[in-house]
C-alpha cells in the first residue's frame, strides 16, 4: 500500500486523488492525534496557496479539525514558510499549509507543522495516517455543544511575517534594480512589498494569480519570464520564486540562471567570511551538481550530502549542528533564522552576501564550476515506481554506466516523492555522452513503466 505523506506532505489531483474527504479524515486524525500528544485542545493554523481549489479544500480541513475539537485560525494566502514561522511565533500546537508547492494548478496538497516550526515527524504522520485508513474517524465519538472546536481569521498574518523578514534580514537594497518573479502564487503581494521597503527598485511578474495560473510560465518552474525580464528592464538581477515561496532561484545581469547550488555556495562563503558557517559545512544533497563538493574542496568548506528531500538536509542539520543546507531545486534552510525553507530569506541572504562582497551575481556565480548535467522525468504511476527501481535490466543499465563514467562523472535514478515520475539524473565531462546515456536509461523505463508505455 503507497503511504500517503510523500517527502513533502500529502499530495494529488485536487478533487480527484485530494478530495474534500480526504482533507476532512486528514484534519480529524490529525487533531485527533496531535491532541494525545499534547494532552489539550489543539489549535490549528491554516495557510494555503493560491490555487482554485485552496477554497475548497480548506474548507474540507477546518471541518475536520474543528469536528474533532481543535480550534483554527485562518491565516488565508501566504508563504509556507510564514505559517511555519507563525506557528512558533504565537504558540500554536500545529500548522498546515495547502499547497502542492511547484506542481501545476491542478495539484493540491497538505503540509503539516509541529508547533515548533518544523515538519512532523515520520513517527507522528505514520499515527495520523493509520488514523485516516482504519476509518476510525467514522466510529469515533464526536464532540458536541462547546466542545466543537471553531475558526476564526487570524489578522494580520502576512505583516507578521513581513515584519519577521524585514528585522532578520534588514539588508541595503539602495540603488538595485531587481526583477522579481512570484509565480502567481503565495509571494504574489509579500515579496515585491519586502524589496522596496529594503530600497530597490522591483520589476513584479507573476503577480496576478487567478487560481489556474500558479506555476505557469512563470516562477522558478519556468525561468525564461524572469530573463527576458532581467534583460528587457537592465535589472541587477532577478529572483524567482515557486508557487508556495519556499524555494529561490535566481537569474543574474547577464541572464544566467544560478540554481539553488550557486546560491548555497555564495551564501556558505560569505557566511565563512564572517566566520558563521558552523564546522565550515554545508549541507546538500545527492542530487546537486558535483562542482558544489569540488567548490568546498576548494575554499576549505566540507559538503555534507543526504538523500533527497529537505527532511532530510534539515534532519543532518540538526543532528550535526549544521545552519545552512539545501537542495540544487533552490530549498534552501538558514537554520539560524528559520526552521525550513524560506524563498524570500534566502532572496536577502543572497541579496546580503552580493552586498557585502561588492560583486555581482554575475561575478559571484563564478566561485562554482559546474558539471554538465542531464536531468530526464519519466511519468511513471505511482503503484509501480518501486518494481522499476528493482528492476534487474534497469539496474544493469545503470550499473553499466557508472562504471564507464568512473571518477569523472556519476548516474542517479530516482523516484519523486511529490509526483508520478522517476528522475534519471546524469553528470559527467561531456554533455553529448552524459545526454546519450541519460535517454537510454529514461526509455527503458518508459517502455516497460511509462504511464504512456
Amino acid at each position: 500500500m503507497t503511504r500517503l505523506f510523500g517527502t513533502d506532505g500529502i499530495r494529488g489531483i485536487a478533487n480527484r486523488e485530494l478530495t474534500p474527504d480526504l482533507v476532512y479524515k486528514i484534519g480529524f486524525a490529525s487533531a485527533n492525534v496531535l491532541a494525545g500528544v499534547n494532552s489539550h485542545r489543539p489549535v490549528f493554523l491554516v495557510g494555503r496557496d493560491t490555487r482554485i481549489s485552496g477554497t475548497m479544500l480548506e474548507a474540507a480541513l477546518v471541518a475536520g479539525l474543528t469536528s474533532a475539537g481543535a480550534d483554527v485560525f485562518l491565516a488565508g494566502i501566504i508563504p509556507t514558510p510564514g505559517v511555519a514561522y507563525l506557528t512558533r511565533k504565537n504558540g500554536f500546537d500545529a500548522g498546515v499549509v495547502i499547497s502542492a508547492s511547484h506542481n501545476p494548478f491542478e495539484h493540491n496538497g497538505i503540509k503539516l507543522f509541529s508547533g515548533d516550526g518544523y515538519k512532523l515527524s515520520d513517527e507522528i504522520e505514520d499515527q495520523i495516517e493509520k488514523l485516516i485508513r482504519c476509518g476510525q474517524t467514522a466510529a469515533a465519538d464526536l464532540p458536541v455543544g462547546e466542545d466543537i472546536g471553531h475558526s476564526r481569521v487570524l489578522e494580520n498574518a502576512s505583516r507578521e511575517y513581513e515584519d519577521y523578514l524585514l528585522e532578520h534580514m534588514p539588508v541595503d537594497l539602495n540603488g538595485m534594480k531587481i526583477a522579481v518573479d512570484c509565480a502567481n502564487g503565495a509571494s504574489f503581494d509579500i515579496a515585491p512589498v519586502i524589496f522596496k521597503e529594503l530600497g530597490a527598485e522591483v520589476i513584479a511578474v507573476g503577480v496576478d494569480p487567478n487560481g489556474v495560473n500558479i506555476n505557469f510560465g512563470c516562477g522558478s518552474t519556468d525561468l525564461a519570464l524572469l530573463v527576458e525580464t532581467v534583460q528587457r528592464e537592465g535589472c541587477d538581477l532577478g529572483l524567482a520564486f515557486d508557487g508556495d515561496a519556499d524555494r529561490l532561484l535566481a537569474v543574474d545581469d547577464e541572464g544566467n540562471i544560478i540554481d539553488g547550488d550557486l546560491i548555497m555556495a555564495i551564501i556558505a562563503k560569505d557566511m565563512q567570511n564572517a566566520g558563521k558557517l558552523a564546522k565550515n559545512t554545508l549541507v546538500a544533497t545527492v542530487m546537486s551538481n558535483l562542482g558544489l563538493v569540488k567548490m568546498g574542496l576548494e575554499n576549505d568548506i566540507e559538503v555534507v550530502c543526504t538523500q533527497v528531500g529537505d527532511r532530510y538536509v534539515l534532519e543532518e542539520m540538526l543532528r550535526s549542528g549544521y545552519v545552512l543546507g539545501g537542495e540544487q531545486s533552490g530549498h534552501l534552510i538558514l537554520l539560524e533564522h528559520a526552521t525550513t525553507g524560506d524563498g524570500i530569506l534566502s532572496a536577502l541572504r543572497l541579496l546580503q552576501a552580493l552586498r557585502n562582497s561588492g560583486q555581482k551575481l554575475s561575478q559571484a556565480r563564478k566561485i562554482m564550476n559546474i558539471f554538465p548535467q542531464i536531468l530526464i522525468n519519466v511519468e511513471v504511476a505511482n503503484a509501480d515506481k518501486t518494481a522499476a527501481l528493482q528492476d534487474l535490466d534497469i539496474n544493469e543499465s545503470i550499473n553499466n554506466i557508472a562504471d564507464e563514467l568512473g571518477d569523472s562523472g556519476r548516474i542517479f535514478v530516482r523516484a519523486s516523492g511529490t509526483e508520478s515520475i522517476i528522475r534519471v539524473m546524469i553528470e559527467g565531462e561531456k554533455l553529448e555522452d552524459i545526454k546519450h546515456k541519460a535517454e537510454l536509461v529514461a526509455q527503458l523505463l518508459c517502455d516497460k513503466y511509462g504511464v504512456n508505455k
